[in-house]
C-alpha cells in the first residue's frame, strides 16, 4: 500500500500566489483611495471653516455698525466700519474697524481685523487664511456691498485648488 504525497502542486501554487497578488493590490488601491478621499475632505473643511469664520466675524461687528463702507477703499481694505457706545454715563467710544488682506499673492490672501476706539482698544486679529480676493474675477472673488440696513457678504477660501464660497445678507442695527 502506497501512502500519497502530501503537498500542494506547482500549479496550485501558482494560482494561489496570483490570487493573494490580486486580493494585495486592490487592497492597497483602496486604502489610498481612502487616505486620498481624507485628505480631499480635509482640504473642503478646512475651505469651508475659513470662509465661515470671516462671515461670523463680520457679521458680529455689522450688527453694532452704524457706518459701513465698502466702496471707495483702496486695496488692500476689504471693509470699514464704525459705531459710537455709549456708558452708563453718557460717555461715548467711538469704534472703527477695517477689514483688510495682507499677503495678498495670487489674489489668496490673509483676512485681518484692525480695531481701535477711544476707549483705548488698538488691536489686529487674524480673522481667516487662504481667502481669495481678485477684483478682475468679480464671478469667485470675495466681495462686500451695502445697500440700506442690508450688507451682502461674499467671502471665497482657497484650499488645494479648491475654491469654497459662503454668502451672507446680515442686517445692521437702525441708526437713531
Amino acid at each position: 500500500m502506497r501512502i500519497p504525497e502530501r503537498g500542494f502542486t506547482f500549479i496550485e501554487l501558482a494560482i494561489g500566489s496570483a490570487i493573494a497578488a490580486v486580493v494585495s493590490a486592490a487592497s492597497v488601491l483602496v486604502i489610498f483611495q481612502i487616505l486620498r478621499s481624507n485628505e480631499t475632505n480635509n482640504d473642503y473643511v478646512t475651505s469651508v471653516r475659513q470662509a465661515e469664520n470671516a462671515g461670523y466675524w463680520i457679521s458680529h461687528d455689522i450688527k453694532m455698525a452704524q457706518s459701513v463702507t465698502t466702496d471707495n477703499l483702496t486695496s488692500p481694505d476689504f471693509l470699514a466700519l464704525a459705531w459710537t457706545e455709549w456708558n452708563d454715563s453718557g460717555v461715548p467710544t467711538y469704534h472703527n474697524v477695517l477689514y483688510f488682506f495682507e499677503g495678498l499673492t495670487d489674489g489668496i490672501g490673509t483676512l485681518k481685523r484692525s480695531h481701535t476706539s477711544s476707549g483705548g482698544i488698538s488691536e489686529q486679529t487674524l480673522i481667516a487664511r487662504q481667502i481669495y480676493y481678485n477684483s478682475a474675477n468679480m464671478s469667485y472673488t470675495s466681495r462686500a456691498s451695502s445697500q440700506g440696513q442690508v450688507l451682502t457678504l461674499k467671502l471665497t477660501s482657497l484650499s488645494d485648488e479648491r475654491l469654497e464660497s459662503r454668502e451672507y445678507q446680515i442686517i445692521r442695527r437702525i441708526n437713531y
